[in-house]
């Protein structure tokens, strides 16, 4: 592979944060009362569709020549449904603007409530597990031509447009393995018509373990 389409691919790997392995999350712990009643206040008011209010700037594990990380960029909607299932589609792209587009992610699953989150009153950690859909697809020549000489074992040729399950299989450019899913130890915080998760740590570390979950908010997504 030429230096030119690794970088691409170690770019590609970060956009999302979705480049950890899979992790099975701890089952619920027991809540007190009060704490049962806000939560399903939370859920309730989340339900419907969110946006990103603009392009997003996130930090990647890729660095340019003077040691800072590179930086990508992205937009989200967001679907929050009964029986806390989910539905999330991101846009990556090349530019802040967001008028280069690279790839589309699309997951689906389920939110596990994890007990209060000490960043705001009212903060939740919450585990995004896709247990029920994941799904690629290169917008971009070069992403597909990356996927092509990297994820090819198993998949039909990935062409522009073109969307590919990866969901239950192998996938090397994200860190899939066959027969897990994909999971994020997040945070959810609501405020009006605001919905908060938890910003992505500035190393790059993805919120792939407990350890990881985040500590401060994201910029936030706005009700559709």
């Amino acid at each position: 592979m030429s230096k030119g389409l690794r970088a691409l691919l170690l770019f590609l790997l970060v956009m999302t944060g979705f480049g950890g392995a899979a992790a099975q999350s701890p089952n619920n712990q027991p809540r007190a009362s009060g704490m049962e009643a806000d939560v399903a206040k939370i859920k309730q008011t989340m339900l419907g569709n969110w946006e990103s209010i603009a392009p997003e700037v996130r930090p990647s594990a890729s660095k340019n020549a003077d040691g800072s990380l590179k930086p990508f960029y992205l937009k989200r909607a967001f679907k929050y449904l009964p029986s806390d299932r989910f539905e999330l589609e991101i846009v990556n792209s090349a530019d802040p603007h967001g008028a280069a587009p690279l790839a589309r992610i699309k997951i689906g699953g389920h939110m596990l409530w994890q007990g209060a989150h000490p960043i705001a009153q009212g903060a939740q950690k919450v585990d995004f597990v896709a247990d029920e859909a994941y799904e690629v697809t290169p917008l971009a020549q070069g992403f597909a031509d990356v996927l092509n000489k990297v994820a090819s074992d198993g998949y039909a040729t990935w062409a522009v447009n073109a969307p590919q399950t990866v969901f239950g299989k192998s996938f090397v450019p994200f860190g899939l393995k066959q027969g897990t899913n994909f999971m994020e130890f997040d945070l959810v915080y609501l405020k009006g018509d605001f919905l908060f998760w938890g910003a992505r740590n500035i190393d790059g570390r993805g919120f792939d373990t407990e350890q990881n979950r985040p500590t401060n908010l994201q910029i936030p997504l706005i009700r559709k």
